[in-house]
Parts: structure tokens; sequence; C-alpha cells
């Protein structure tokens, strides 16, 4: 089994060369990661300059662009055939609820899963973990169950860890994407030339994390693993729409 390895902290981060070594033992893989942390970069794709490739020292491939360009040019042109499996991580941090959106290692395995391949996204559930080493077991006995227990479409996962030791999982189970609240407003500030600068404001706490969430399961400590789709058309409305269109 070939698998491709991306992720978006950066090719060298943590969590990616904890990830490479376990699933390495059981499968080939092939690295190719931003050359920097492009968390955030949810989708986007370098379309106004070329990218390069270089390769580190331990073979990790690396690009200047995205996760997104990463996972494309491996799988487009890149690689001597395509892989059996994408998978982004081992994100540091959570991407759940409204984080799919803008998380760069769900975009990567996005990327996967638009391109055909069968994708994993992996993160911990909070920043600065301690436990990577549960999230890549997790990973790697799945990976394992995939190769037996093969379904016929491609489909993109993404897969939460609790920041615990690997003895204590209560199990894991199928969830649906919760909701954060609001963001927190910008933060303002000057430089030391006076200029006005603002950073982003931290992400909202969970708001909808009712059983059945990908928030709820992680707080229980259990491995949260929610299907995600690429159709964002919102179906219900399609004939309130139709309707409301000037005719």
């Amino acid at each position: 089994m070939k698998i491709l390895l991306s992720n978006d902290d950066g090719y060298f981060a943590p969590g990616l060369n904890i990830l490479a070594e376990h699933i390495g033992r059981i499968a080939d893989i092939v690295v190719v990661a931003p050359e920097r942390n492009r968390s955030g970069a949810s989708n986007s794709l370098t379309l106004d300059r070329p990218l390069t490739v270089r390769t580190a020292s331990n073979g990790f491939h690396y690009v200047n662009g995205t996760p997104t360009d990463c996972v494309h040019l491996a799988v487009t042109g890149l690689l001597d055939g395509l892989p059996d499996m994408v998978i982004s991580g081992i994100n540091d941090g959570a991407n759940m609820g409204d984080d799919t959106i803008y998380s760069g290692t769900v975009a990567a395995a996005m990327e996967g899963y638009l391109l055909g391949i069968p994708s994993f996204a992996v993160s911990m559930a909070q920043h600065q973990p301690k436990y990577f080493e549960t999230a890549a077991k997790v990973v790697v006995n799945l990976i394992k169950h995939y190769q037996s227990n093969a379904f016929p479409p491609p489909v993109l996962l993404n897969i939460n860890v609790p920041d615990v030791p690997f003895e204590l999982i209560t199990g894991q189970v199928v969830t649906r994407l919760g909701k954060r609240h609001k963001a927190e407003p910008v933060i303002k500030s000057k430089t030391p030339r006076g200029e006005t600068v603002f950073w982003v404001g931290a992400a909202g706490n969970a708001q909808d994390a009712g059983e059945g969430t990908d928030f709820y399961a992680v707080a229980k400590n259990q491995v949260s693993i929610t299907p995600l789709q690429a159709d964002l058309t919102q179906y219900n409305l399609i004939d309130n729409i139709g309707s409301w269109l000037p005719k």
C-alpha cells in the first residue's frame, strides 16, 4: 500500500514526523508538505507563480505553497503512480465544527478526495498536545482495517483525537460537525513604527456541542470520525430560492 502524507504545519512539524514513523512500518509512504506553517490556508491553490519542490535530509519533499498545492502536485505529476490513500496531519490543534472551513489539514485531505483517492484528515483535539503517538496509533489501526474492509467510493474522513494516552481512549464514534460561537474580535496593536496592525481573533468556543457532535465525542475521550463532502449546495433552499427569484 502506498500512502501520501501531507499537513499544514510544515514538513518539520512533530505530528507529521510521528505519523510518518508509525505508518512507515505498515506501508510505503511519501511525504509532500509545505515548507512552512500554512495553518488556515483552507483550499487555496497557488496559480499566480510557479512552485518548487525540494527534498529534506530525511527524504520528505517540501513545497513553497499551500497544503492543497502539495497534494495536487504529488497526485497530478510528482509521484510515480497514484497513492492508495492520502493522509493529512497530525495537526497541532483541533479541526472540529467550523474549523474545517479554514483548515489546511482538512484541505489537503479534501484535495486527495477530489482527485478520487480515499483521504483522512487527522488532528489532535488541543494545541501543543503531548500525545501525538495516540493519534498515530489510531490512524494505523484505521489503515489496517481499511486494507481488509475497503468500501468502493473514495471517502473523506475528518478525525479528531483527544490528547490523552492511547489506553485512555474510550472508543471511536462517527460524528457530525458541531458549531462554534462567533470568533473573538480582532486584536489591534501598533508596530514600533507606529503602524496599526491587526491579529485575527481566537476561534469561538463550542456552541453546538451536543451528543453526536465531534465536540461531544472528544470531550468524552472518544475519537471523533466525521465523513465530509465537498458539495456545499443547500438543497432544502432550492425550491424556496426558485420561488423567491423575480419572474
